[in-house]
């Protein structure tokens, strides 16, 4: 099992505070470092506002040499398919080839109208997630040389020259994630790297991996040719004082934590917590950090956590 930081930074975070956690988290031996792509605080005032997750990855592309990048997730409702390509391939060659893409049909209504972007019904807004995901891995995959057309209902592509390409090839990992019965297991089995179940009880993660698995079998492609994963929120402590007071400060109550993350408790309660979840096929996990100023926090977790067997 392999341990990512998430953080939200539209809950709150200037570009600083992210750089500074993606070091400490390659420092520390992480594999990743995510953020959210969101341009709206659930809760609080946000300050000082949203940054921009491809503008900010690229920026940390270039301060940092091992550790991974990426969303969980871009929301297609964001971006043009086209341009997004473009972005993700700039930041792929930024970082020597560390970039991961999660993208996703968007969820969260109020960031849309707060900022002006159209926010279709859901149906509508997988139909477009399904056409982003083919015409993105259609120019990132055309021969150089070539032209790539893609005659869709929402977004139609002629005559692309499909550049820039990525370093990664065929292209970056592509993440898929959430609890849908049908649609969303179809499409990762078409083009995922990886499959994620964000902030889900153990049962609903058993479910969904099986739903993967069975749409991987239809697609004749092997159940265990993706990555399973979770993200749950961190709230870890050397002793009940300290994972209180962790709490205290993400505005969360201990008893209501431990109850739907396995990452919340000390480090042998969190690595006791974890073999559930290893034995269901998690092979890796994202620790959602929400206050970004404790580095601590993750120097906790990678040397009583990751350290230890599982």
């Amino acid at each position: 099992m392999d341990f990512r930081v998430f953080v939200e930074p539209q809950q709150g975070a200037s570009y600083a505070d992210q750089l500074a956690v993606a070091q400490t988290a390659e420092q520390l031996g992480f594999a990743a470092f995510f953020r959210s792509d969101h341009f709206l605080a659930m809760s609080g005032d946000g300050l000082p506002g949203p940054t921009d997750s491809w503008v900010t990855l690229g920026a940390i592309a270039r301060e940092t040499s091992r550790i991974r990048l990426g969303t969980l997730v871009t929301s297609a409702t964001f971006r043009y398919p086209g341009p997004l390509a473009i972005a993700v391939a700039q930041v792929d060659e930024m970082s020597g080839g560390r970039v991961e893409l999660g993208l996703g049909s968007g969820w969260f209504e109020k960031e849309h109208a707060a900022y002006g972007l159209p926010f279709p019904p859901v149906h509508e807004r997988f139909d477009r997630l399904t056409e982003q995901l083919a015409i993105v891995t259609g120019l990132w995959t055309t021969p150089s040389g070539a032209t790539f057309d893609y005659p869709g209902e929402h977004y139609q592509v002629s005559d692309s020259p499909a550049l820039p390409k990525p370093l990664q090839r065929p292209h970056p990992p592509i993440i898929i994630g959430g609890a849908g019965a049908k649609r969303t297991p179809a499409l990762a089995a078409s083009y995922a790297a990886e499959f994620n179940v964000p902030f889900a009880p153990i049962d609903v993660v058993r479910t969904q991996f099986r739903r993967v698995g069975a749409a991987m079998e239809a697609a004749n492609r092997p159940a265990d040719s993706i990555v399973y994963s979770c993200a749950f929120v961190l709230c870890a402590g050397r002793d009940d004082s300290e994972v209180a007071r962790r709490a205290a400060a993400i505005g969360r109550d201990v008893a209501e934590l431990r109850s739907n993350s396995p990452l919340v408790g000390t480090p042998a309660e969190i690595v006791d917590k974890l073999s559930a979840w290893t034995d269901l096929g998690v092979q890796r996990i994202y620790a959602q950090v929400l206050d970004l100023s404790d580095l601590a926090h993750l120097e906790l977790l990678a040397a009583e956590v990751m350290s230890r067997p599982r």
